[in-house]
């Protein structure tokens, strides 16, 4: 059931007689579901709810629904009628072990199992919604791979746009430039939610239900200087830079944790709060989402940027197995131990081997191996004005301008083409294919600097299975559902890159189910 009214004050009313003022209005809602979040679990939980003749509301803080959900390529899914169609027989078995072998066990297994469990009916769901699936990729060899990573034609920025439409036709509301501001709580149980619309009045939510889905905190400064220390540790050359959607001109979005602290402040636990989804390496120009979604020479030198040549540190020296460039968690946790900066050195061949014939590793399913890259020419003319590009005719001055000492860089280089001419990387491992020797009498050199990036924060609410949160002592705080980034307890230290494709999964899942669980007591009373 879902009610409005409208309460003005008798006073402002009075004021009216005499004096030009508004009125002051609070606009006041009934509904068995309110749903704080309008980004992809905030909008999977809609769905859900209308799909079972629900009248959800949707409060979202911006203009623009979708969020951090508007990025994703595809998503995680287990059992999927698409891997049986193609004799992928991955099992829930395999993917959890994985996950928690991945996180050392300091995840959540019960959480975990519900949403790898679930993720093959989120898949077919989308699907059957006229969700086109477009393949499934992998970032790893496929010996090492799940083959989980389903990519969706449009990605799921199309996902976003049907569940939206379908919300508003089956009767559901969705209020944007609308942020939550505090849960409201009647003897112990939260009973709904206070927020303000975009007019600056009042707007009372009273819900017999509440899902929180506002994103995590990647755009507060404050509780990532808190919680997360990747950034600002001791022997950090360059921060974390943060790949986020542009909103009114900055680097940034609505995700400011308010729905975490919300929640905290109704008694909630928190878990993991240091984690985040680390995303390396990056070009060091701002905004960063432009090497994921912008113009062709930004992508493209992303893309040349993680090529397996040859990476160096601040001091000149290896510090990874190039090979894994692709990997982004892997290259993102190795220059966090090498201290956040590393470059690509490239010489004359190498550049025109990428210009004429493309790249060897791709950058996600952005920019494919083997494509040329013609606009890489554009991204050193734009990288050298903007100091992340370098051009020199000898390494020594290659050297001076990235600022390492030209001794290691040069033994380095060397190094790798002793590894070359053997066939053998004994350091890292590099594959004998991605090994290559550098001319190390006749330039010019180049190098593109790199820096590592995150895209989410993987820290939030503790929840129970039935994404029901929880306070510190493990209890149910009644009537408070909790999903998608606002989690916490699912991931250790990184993302999870082999199980590929879980964050944008896990946030489908987790709203769909908290909505099934939640309309589930309603109509059961509780």
């Amino acid at each position: 059931m879902l009610r409005r009214s409208l309460l003005t004050s008798a006073i402002a009313a009075s004021l009216l007689t005499t004096f030009s003022l508004p009125a002051f209005a609070t606009q006041v809602y009934e509904t068995d579901l309110v749903i704080i979040g309008g980004g992809l679990s905030g909008l999977a939980a809609a769905q859900s709810a209308v799909d079972q003749g629900a009248k959800p509301i949707v409060l979202e803080k911006e203009a623009a629904l979708g969020g951090g959900g508007n990025f994703p390529e595809g998503s995680l899914g287990v059992g999927t009628r698409y891997q049986k169609e193609h004799n992928i027989n991955t099992t829930v078995d395999q993917v959890l072990t994985a996950a928690l072998q991945y996180h050392h066990y300091r995840a959540d297994p019960h959480v975990l199992r519900v949403l790898i469990e679930e993720s093959g009916k989120t898949i077919d769901w989308v699907m059957d919604k006229g969700v086109k699936c477009c393949g499934i990729r992998t970032m790893y060899p496929k010996d090492e791979s799940l083959m989980t990573w389903h990519l969706f034609k449009g990605g799921a920025a199309g996902i976003i746009q049907r569940f939206a439409k379908e919300v508003r036709a089956k009767g559901g509301t969705i209020l944007t430039e609308t942020p939550a501001k505090k849960l409201i709580v009647e003897n112990g149980k939260v009973v709904g939610v206070e927020a303000v619309d975009g007019e600056g009045e009042k707007v009372i939510v009273k819900a017999k239900k509440v899902i929180i889905a506002t994103g995590g905190f990647e755009s507060n400064k404050e509780m990532l200087a808190k919680y997360v220390n990747d950034s600002s540790a001791l022997g950090m050359f360059e921060p974390v830079w943060y790949r986020g959607p542009v909103t009114d001109g900055k680097n940034g979005d609505g995700r400011t944790g308010d729905g975490i602290q919300m929640a905290q402040l109704v008694g909630a636990g928190v878990k993991g709060m240091h984690t985040i989804a680390g995303n390396a390496p990056y070009l060091a120009d701002l905004p960063p989402i432009n090497q994921f979604m912008g113009a062709d020479e930004l992508k493209q030198g992303r893309c040349a940027l993680a090529q397996p040549w040859l990476w160096v540190d601040q001091h000149g020296k290896r510090f990874f197995n190039e090979s894994r460039g692709a990997v982004f968690v892997d290259v993102y946790n190795a220059m966090t131990s090498a201290g956040g900066v590393m470059y690509n050195i490239i010489d004359q061949q190498k550049y025109d081997q990428l210009v004429n014939k493309g790249a060897l590793l791709p950058f996600n399913a952005i920019v494919l191996a083997g494509v040329p890259l013609k606009a890489l020419p554009k991204t050193f003319e734009i990288g050298q004005q903007r100091g992340w590009a370098f051009k020199a005719d000898t390494i020594d001055d290659l050297a001076a301008q990235i600022g390492v000492p030209a001794s290691n860089l040069k033994e380095t280089m060397n190094k790798v083409n002793e590894y070359a001419k053997a066939g053998k990387d004994p350091e890292f491992g590099r594959l004998p294919e991605h090994l290559a020797t550098f001319n190390m009498e006749k330039g010019p050199y180049y190098a593109l600097k790199g820096i590592r990036a995150f895209f989410l924060t993987l820290g939030g609410v503790t929840v129970n299975p039935k994404f029901q949160a929880l306070n510190p002592q493990g209890d149910v705080i009644d009537n408070l559902y909790v999903v998608g980034q606002d989690i916490g307890g699912l991931y250790d230290s990184s993302y999870d890159l082999r199980c590929e494709g879980s964050a944008s999964s896990f946030a489908m899942t987790s709203g769909r189910l908290a909505a099934d669980n939640a309309l589930a007591d309603v109509k059961a009373g509780k």
